[in-house]
Order: C-alpha cells, then sequence, then structure tokens
C-alpha cells in the first residue's frame, strides 16, 4: 500500500460556520430574531450571559472572511441561512434585504473561487415560529418546505450544494430533551415529536429541491453528528447500553433517511412517549438524497447505567486519553471506522465531512501577530489521515470541511471555546490566521501530501 495521502482530484476542501455563531446583527435589516437570540438573552442560559448579537460580525465583515478563505486555498465553504434573516415571521413575506445579503455573500464567494455549500437549518429557528410551537407542530414542515423553496429559487443558480438540516440529533436532544440548548424545553415525550417533524421538513425540503429549477445541476443531503459508540465490557448490560446509544444518537436519523424506518431501540428507549408514525410520513422522509454529511468530533465508550434515563447509559472516561478543552477523547481512528461502517450500512452514497475540529486554550490575542496552535494542529493531521484511510478503503469521500472558520459563538458555552482556524480578537474583531489555518492551506496545496511528512 502506498504511504501518500494525496487526496481524489476535486476534492472539496473547506471549513465550516453558521449564521447565528458568526453573523451578529441579528435585527439588522428588517431580519427576525430567532429562538437563539431570545435564549441567550435569558439570564442564566448561557456563559457569561452571552449572546450572539455581534459575535464576530461577519454580517458586516464578510468580504474580509472570504478574503481570509483565499488566503487558505479554501476551494468550498459551508455556510448556514439564518431562517428569519429571509422569513422575519418564519412564514409570510420575504425580506429582500436578508435575502440579498446571502446572495451577495455567494457572488463574494464565486468571484474568489470557493464553492458555496449551504445549510437551510443550523439551530436558529425563527422566533416567531417558535411562538407557534416550532418544531413540535406539524404545520413546520410546510413552512421549512416554503422557506426552502425560496432559497432554491434565489439562489440556486449558483448554490449547487444544499443540505436541509444540520444535526437534528443535538436540536432534539439539547433543545428538547434536556433543556440546555434554545428553546430550552426538558420533556420526554416533546423530543420524538420534534424529532420526527424535523425528518419530515427534511423530506418536504427535498421534495422542493426536486421539483425546482435548483436539482438542474444541484445536489441536496443532510448533516448528521455521529459518534461511534463501543460498549465497556462485554456484559449483556453494556453491549445493549451500548446499541441504545448508537440508536438514539445516530441510527434515530439515517435509519429513516435511508429506509424508511425507526431503530426498534426508540420504542426501549422512549417508553410510551414513543409513537407510531403514519407510513405516508416515512415515505416522506425516505427521500432520496444525493449525500449525507457528517459531523465527527468524538467517539463514546459506553456502559450500562439504571439511573441515567431514559437511556440507562453513561459514558466512560478512557484513562491517559488526549482530550480537547470540551473534555471530548481525541480518537481519529473512529473517524475511519464511522466512514467505512456507514458505507457498509447504508451504500456508496457520497459523503462529506462536514464538520471536523476542537477546541484548545488558545491565548484571547494574537501575540506578534500570531497565533500558535500545535495541539490543533495535530489534531488535523491525525483526522486527515483517518478520512484519507478510509477513501484507501473504498469509501467515496469528496470534501472535508474544518470547523470552524473562525472563533465564534459556541452556543450556550458562550466565548468560552474556541474552534477557529482563524481567531478573533472579540475587543476589535481582528483576524489572524492560526498556525492551524496554515498548516491547513499546506495541506490543501499538496492535496494532502504534506500529510505524509
Amino acid at each position: 500500500m502506498s504511504d501518500s495521502y494525496r487526496f481524489p482530484d476535486g476534492f472539496l476542501w473547506g471549513a465550516a460556520t453558521s449564521a447565528y455563531q458568526i453573523e451578529g446583527s441579528p435585527a439588522a435589516d428588517g431580519a427576525g430574531r430567532s429562538i437563539w437570540h431570545r435564549f441567550s438573552h435569558t439570564p442564566g442560559n448561557t456563559w457569561l450571559d452571552q449572546t450572539g448579537d455581534v459575535a464576530c460580525d461577519h454580517y458586516r465583515r464578510y468580504k474580509e472572511d472570504v478574503a481570509l478563505m483565499k488566503e487558505i486555498g479554501l476551494n468550498a465553504y459551508r455556510f448556514s441561512i439564518a431562517w428569519g434573516r429571509v422569513f422575519p415571521q418564519g412564514t409570510g413575506m420575504v425580506n429582500r434585504k436578508g435575502l440579498d445579503f446571502y446572495s451577495r455573500l455567494v457572488d463574494e464567494l464565486l468571484r474568489n473561487g470557493v464553492k458555496p455549500n449551504v445549510t437551510l437549518y443550523h439551530w436558529d429557528l425563527p422566533e416567531a415560529l417558535d411562538d407557534r410551537g416550532g418544531w413540535l407542530n406539524p404545520d413546520i414542515a410546510e413552512w421549512f418546505g416554503n422557506y426552502a423553496q425560496t432559497m432554491f429559487d434565489a439562489l440556486g443558480d449558483r448554490v449547487k450544494m444544499w443540505a436541509t438540516l444540520n444535526e437534528p440529533w443535538v436540536v432534539t436532544d439539547g433543545g428538547y430533551l434536556h433543556g440546555g440548548l434554545a428553546p430550552g424545553h426538558a420533556n420526554l415525550f416533546e423530543a420524538p415529536v420534534a424529532t420526527h417533524n424535523l425528518l419530515r421538513a427534511h423530506g418536504t425540503a427535498v421534495q422542493r429541491f426536486r421539483a425546482s429549477s435548483a436539482a438542474a445541476d444541484g445536489q441536496i443531503g443532510i448533516v448528521v453528528n455521529l459518534e461511534p459508540k463501543t460498549p465497556a465490557s462485554d456484559s449483556p448490560e453494556d453491549i445493549a447500553a451500548t446499541k441504545r446509544s448508537d440508536a438514539y444518537m445516530n441510527r434515530q436519523y439515517l435509519e429513516p433517511v435511508f429506509r424508511g424506518r425507526y431503530p426498534s431501540e426508540m420504542k426501549e428507549i422512549f417508553g410510551e412517549a414513543w409513537s407510531d408514525w403514519p407510513d405516508a410520513d416515512m415515505r416522506l422522509i425516505r427521500q432520496p438524497i444525493d449525500f449525507l454529511g457528517i459531523n465527527y468530533y468524538t467517539r463514546k465508550v459506553e456502559r450500562f447505567s439504571a439511573e441515567r434515563l431514559p437511556l440507562r447509559i453513561e459514558p466512560v472516561p478512557q484513562e491517559h486519553a488526549w482530550t480537547t478543552q470540551t473534555e471530548w477523547e481525541v480518537y481519529p481512528r473512529a473517524l475511519t471506522q464511522l466512514l467505512r461502517g456507514v458505507k457498509e450500512s447504508y451504500g456508496d452514497i457520497p459523503l462529506y465531512i462536514c464538520e471536523n475540529g476542537a477546541a484548545f486554550d488558545d491565548p484571547p490575542k494574537a501575540i506578534d501577530g500570531k497565533v500558535e496552535d500545535p495541539q490543533r494542529v495535530e489534531y488535523y493531521k491525525r483526522h486527515l489521515r483517518a478520512a484519507h484511510d478510509a477513501i484507501r478503503g473504498g469509501v467515496d469521500l469528496r470534501g472535508y470541511f474544518a470547523w470552524s472558520l473562525l472563533d465564534n459563538y459556541e452556543w450556550s458555552g458562550g466565548y468560552s471555546k474556541r474552534f477557529g482556524i482563524v481567531h478573533v480578537d472579540y475587543e476589535t474583531q481582528a483576524r489572524t490566521i492560526k498556525t492551524s489555518g496554515r498548516y491547513y492551506a499546506s495541506v490543501i496545496a499538496s492535496n494532502g501530501e504534506v500529510l505524509s511528512k
């Protein structure tokens, strides 16, 4: 076997962001506020009560940020649309100024040789729709479909890669089951409903895409966060607990999209809170997609725990493991295993790594115009090698998006964690490409060959 890490020709080398985490100006030019605006402005919900009101000021500085992408050598950029910028009430009248912002951003990307990859929903539901039930209201599938169709019609002549949802598991687990993320609910009965309506919205958007002119030379998929699960022992209890964990976090979203059914373990997990959904809903969810986006950060070793309801599982910390600032174990080998496992389970659908990255203890300010982050350099080297190992094993992996382009607002963590390959001084908004960004640039320039060193 060759020891070369050269990636296939045409491979997408990108970085990713999301609207609420970087844009700032949440109510500018007629935009409607989101559930994250309300959640972050409620005292006690976020680190130091920090909000995304300014974030990285990308709404006003997008040209500067696109110039950074060009300097690094990115040929793709994954970003999300703030639904409320386009539809201030979530439905009804379009806010032309909000739509124009994204049109200008797309044009700027294309002028600089960067392919836009658009995610329609990255957690920032319009506040007005949350007031109508949000993801608990079955009508939201049509609301989302109408919004998606508006975006396909407006940008589909230039945007060729679309994702419906980003990490629906996080939306449901954090927003409706445990309450640590917007909209802040903690209700066993709400979580399955939110999941099902998210997936119905996904299916509706895919249908609208197929009927639009954007489908002529465009592609659509969904982005899920996947986390390989390993039992802590060979005991039947630990093995069963691990299967529940895998069903809940991973297969709960893959099985409906690819096979039109939920994992059998969901009934065991949720008990009377789980419903048997109509066949028509499952057919809607199982729309053919063009690619699957995967966000990978870590793996989990799991064991049985009778106290931890509803899953009855708990993670087992690994001794001597390298961990990030978020206490996630760094385990690149699991990325290779994950990509191969998806191929084995769901066939040869094209895959993209849509998020992969780490938070480390970076300085708040650049020193002599530099930000050294050697741990992140090593993190990217190991994970990019792992991604290439999957390609060697026959996986149809077509792109990699580093998380994140910029240090940004990390949801309930506020500005406490820095994931960027570009440092942001939040006081001055000055940008500095970190050592990891320079290293990633060398990977891109060599199409991976530098990973052999």
